[in-house]
């Protein structure tokens, strides 16, 4: 699988250098095509990466008010990742993982110029090393990894023991690699202790030394850009940015740890490993450091915008609520004592038809008075159920004793 990745890009990296004649400068164009390639995968992380940051959060919110039902809290964290449309599962890491999985074979073809640029075998690259190293056995260390880097530019100088050897290779291999950048041998594995017998005070010297501080100081520079931008995509459950939110993320603390770590990590391999490796990693680093910042820039409106949105119909809901509390608080000033009317049809129409009895006996009265006819009022007590003197039992089964009885009989 890994040769997918590094004969296509092996061969780019030769034609970089059949164009430049210069491995620095290939290796320099290089890097970057190779940043550029990863570009759509890098997004991909990046926007999960950043849909993970501002969903902390509302994240730990739920973690805190379900901290002892761990199924309720799984249930509502799926739920906002379906709310939210992320990936907070295998998948949201796993973009993260892509660009580590095609580093490695790419750093293959950094590390392995005679197999990838010159397109030998692997088993006529372990006899050339072989040669170089029985003539030159100072340049090379005790790790065999970087071998062919380190005996790339000396091919030329063994091409006829090469050949004596037999050693079916090109003549453009036995010409070997030029890789004298800026006055720096690439090939060369940089000096820690200037005390050494075998440092000098030379640019050669002082060049190569510079490239490990140079991919150390750029990874530094780019964890600490991140950790700003990171930070400043970071917001509140209600999609407002929040620095103190931020500060305390769990990425912001990881990020801090790492500024030092990975940097540190760096120049201890840079100091152990051909020029050329810093230079590809200083490069490297700095493709990823501003494509960071415009990716960063980029999503940073688009979550933006969602926020805004988000954030609108939160007022709006909170205007509604308002609105809805100012209608209630009038009631309650309107009627403190909390009496509320009845309002049941049939209650109301009864009282209506008391209203109008009370209004007809009052117009009796009064027209009684008028003509000097006395008024009996009705025996509310031996008044029928019904209301109907001659149907006294149409109320159904109203309880009435006299039901049966025809009143015209007494």
């Amino acid at each position: 699988m890994d040769k997918i990745i590094t004969i296509p890009f092996g061969y780019i990296l030769d034609f970089l250098y059949q164009f430049t004649t210069n491995y620095g400068v290939s290796l320099i164009l290089f890097a970057i095509i190779v940043r550029l390639v990863m570009v759509p995968i890098n997004a991909k992380s990046k926007k999960s990466m950043m849909k993970m940051s501002r969903l902390q959060p509302k994240m730990n919110e739920i973690r805190e008010r379900y901290a002892h039902d761990e199924k309720r809290m799984n249930e509502a964290l799926q739920q906002l990742q379906k709310e939210e449309g992320a990936d907070m599962g295998c998948g949201g890491c796993l973009w993260s993982l892509v660009p580590l999985l095609i580093m490695f074979p790419l750093y293959q073809v950094v590390r392995e110029p005679v197999v990838f640029m010159l397109h030998e075998t692997a088993e006529a690259a372990a006899a050339i090393v072989e040669i170089v190293k029985n003539g030159m056995p100072e340049i090379f260390t005790g790790n065999s990894f970087y071998d062919q880097v380190t005996a790339a530019p000396y091919i030329g100088e063994f091409a006829e023991q090469i050949r004596e050897a037999g050693i079916q290779v090109s003549e453009r291999t036995l010409e070997g690699l030029n890789f004298d950048f800026l006055g720096v041998n690439l090939a060369q594995i940089p000096q820690f202790n200037i005390f050494d017998a075998s440092w000098k005070w030379d640019w050669a010297h002082i060049g190569a030394a510079l490239f490990p501080c140079l991919s150390a100081g750029s990874q530094v520079l780019s964890m600490w850009i991140s950790q700003k931008t990171n930070n400043s995509v970071i917001t509140d459950k209600n999609g407002v940015q929040d620095k103190e939110t931020a500060e305390k993320s769990q990425t912001a603390q990881q990020t801090q740890m790492m500024m030092w770590m990975m940097p540190l990590m760096s120049l201890w391999f840079g100091f152990s490993v051909p020029a050329a490796l810093s230079l590809y990693w200083f490069v490297g680093g700095m493709v990823s450091m501003i494509e960071n910042v415009i990716m960063t820039n980029h999503y940073r409106k688009v979550y933006d915008a969602e926020d805004a949105v988000r954030l609108q119909r939160m007022m709006e809901r909170e205007a509604e609520e308002a609105e809805k509390e100012r209608i209630r608080a009038e009631r309650r000033a309107a009627n403190p004592e909390g009496q509320t009317q009845n309002t049941s049809k049939k209650k109301m129409q009864k009282k209506l038809q008391q209203q109008e009895e009370a209004q007809r006996a009052a117009a009796a009265r009064e027209y009684a008075a008028k003509r000097g006819i006395a008024f009996e009022e009705e025996d509310e007590e031996n008044k029928p159920l019904s209301g109907i003197p001659e149907r006294p039992w149409c109320k159904g089964r109203a309880y009435d004793p006299d039901r049966y009885s025809n009143p015209t009989e007494e």
